[in-house]
């Protein structure tokens, strides 16, 4: 059996003018980052301003488990599943952080037969968009440091400072450290601590701007610490806001690649689901809707997260309205939702799937609460028996959800017909896309709303740090921004452990921040890390190059 890497490497790529001409781009409109990928240059914004927005299709997932549930190789067969059936359509991802690369996730461009390419590259530093978060961000935080330094005038308290720096990749060694040690001509020593660069706020701000003033204002309004008065200081106090966005200036322009079957795809942005908003930038979703009748999407992680993200933040911000939304489900993830261990999923196990597909009917239900039409597309595997697919056609045909099973890994788009042809029918359906809450209920309101209708909580907690936060926020007037809860991924709850569909239990918010430039207020549930950590044996030690440039182990 071949590789991702292995199949993407045997790929014939076409030069990415051609994959432009697709969507009728002209040559003066992209900027080559060699043959395989580029750029979409500003000028062709104003081009397409003019021309009726495609169909909008947003794919999830249920909760993600070790195995792996496929949900960009979903996404990507139903691109090529579209071409199939005679569809124009363009997929709009996100970046690849070289976290999970090097950690335990692996890569992110789709798997088997249904992957963008050049992998190799898209999971590899890509056009640099990342570096330029990294950059910028951090640009603002050394600005932070010399100003104290340098006199101080904002009196920015040292205590106070809520910027953080950043890097993308795993290093759990740098959430907490001390910066200025060593003398006064190395600053005011500080407590300090790193973020991972997809968590960092200018990567939202890059994801939720529609221009480059509109990203130059939002890192302008980015809250970077408080005084000795306790008034807050801005980004656009230090003067920087401007510097930063010269930094973006590439960053901001979405990136064009190509799918193994010479479909056209975007990628641009990639902030985490479990600790960030989970979404391609605006940009791209919206000059796809230009481009395409179909424009695919994915959010990351399971629709408790990255689903209810796209709808409530991205999509009220953006104004965009969704026609339809694909669940992808495997029977391995149902399986160990029911307690069935990893080594153990390729076994037929029906009661195991009976028992954890309250998940896939949790997410089903709620995905209903946005009053959109929802397609579950079974990720097939070769282990799964027809009595397992059977049992999972029949909790969906209860909950009066269209169910399709997809085989885009091993078939490519062919394997993806049938879906395509479901989504095209679920557009056509009247929907009533509405948010799960109102921006204008309180901040404790909104909190209730997604821990205890969305994720089945019996209640919430609210540390003393968070209740502090919270009035805080509420001073400054940014109340009435949408929520971003930060939670385990692996469960509707906060607690890893609790899979299935937990009920009853207590959802505890441990810390809160605004976001003011993003324009959203994060919520960090449980215990969850913004700077994740490497596992014990990482993807690392496998990911190799030879001579001749030939690059292994990337998955």
């Amino acid at each position: 059996m071949l590789s991702d890497i292995q199949i993407a490497s045997a790929t014939k790529m076409l030069p990415i003018t051609e994959i432009a001409k697709q969507l009728d781009i002209d040559a003066d409109d992209i900027e080559c980052y060699g043959k395989y990928k580029a750029k979409l240059s500003e000028s062709l914004y104003k081009k397409l301003a003019g021309k009726k927005d495609g169909k909008l299709v947003l794919v999830t997932a249920v909760n993600p488990t070790p195995a792996g549930e496929g949900k960009t190789t979903t996404t990507v067969g139903l691109g090529q599943g579209m071409a199939k059936i005679g569809k124009k359509a363009v997929i709009a991802l996100r970046e690849p952080s070289l976290g999970p690369v090097f950690g335990v996730k692996g890569g992110a461009a789709g798997g088997g037969y249904s992957q963008v390419v050049p992998m190799e590259d898209i999971n590899l530093h890509f056009t640099g968009d990342l570096h330029a978060v990294t950059a910028a961000n951090n640009l603002l935080c050394a600005a932070i440091d010399n100003h104290i330094h340098q006199g101080n005038a904002l009196r920015i308290d040292p205590c106070r400072v809520l910027f953080s720096r950043v890097m993308d990749m795993n290093d759990r060694a740098l959430r907490k450290i001390v910066v200025g040690l060593g003398g006064k001509t190395n600053g005011m020593p500080r407590e300090e601590g790193f973020m991972i660069s997809v968590a960092s706020e200018v990567m939202a701000i890059l994801c939720l701007s529609e221009s480059i003033s509109d990203m130059k204002e939002r890192f302008g309004n980015i809250l970077v610490a408080y005084n000795m008065d306790g008034e807050p200081v801005w980004c656009r106090d230090l003067k920087v806001n401007g510097a930063m966005t010269a930094l973006m200036k590439d960053a901001i322009k979405p990136n064009l690649v190509q799918t193994l079957e010479n479909t056209p795809c975007l990628i641009h942005g990639g902030p985490f689901a479990n600790i960030a908003h989970g979404c391609n930038s605006v940009r791209a979703t919206k000059l796809a809707l230009k481009m395409a009748d179909y424009t695919i999407t994915e959010a990351g992680f399971g629709a408790d997260l990255g689903a209810e993200k796209f709808f409530d933040i991205k999509c009220r911000k953006a104004g965009l309205k969704p026609d339809a939304v694909v669940l992808v489900a495997t029977v391995r993830a149902l399986k160990y939702n029911g307690g069935v261990e990893k080594a153990m999923l390729a076994e037929e196990n029906l009661q195991a799937l009976e028992k954890g597909a309250c998940n896939l009917e949790a997410h089903i239900e709620n995905l209903s609460k946005f009053g959109l039409p929802t397609v579950v597309a079974l990720n097939r595997f070769g282990t799964d028996t027809e009595a397992e697919i059977d049992f999972i056609r029949k909790v969906c045909e209860a909950k009066n959800a269209d169910f399709v099973v997809c085989d885009a890994f091993a078939k490519g788009g062919d394997g993806a017909k049938e879906l395509a042809t479901a989504v095209c029918a679920a557009c056509e359906k009247p929907s009533q896309f509405k948010y799960l809450y109102d921006e204008n209920d309180s901040i404790e309101n909104k909190l209730k709303t997604l821990a205890m209708d969305y994720y089945g909580a019996k209640t919430i907690n609210l540390s003393a740090e968070a209740k502090k936060s919270m009035v805080q926020i509420e001073e400054l007037g940014l109340d009435r921004l949408p929520v971003c809860i930060a939670k385990t991924q692996y469960s509707m709850s906060d607690n890893a452990k609790l899979l299935g569909r937990p009920n009853g239990f207590e959802f505890t918010i441990r810390q809160m921040r605004v976001s003011a430039g993003a324009g959203f207020i994060v919520a960090l549930a449980g215990d969850i890390m913004t700077m994740p950590g490497l596992p014990k044996a990482p993807a690392a030690q496998i990911i190799d190059i030879d001579d001749d440039f030939n690059i292994s182990g990337l998955f």
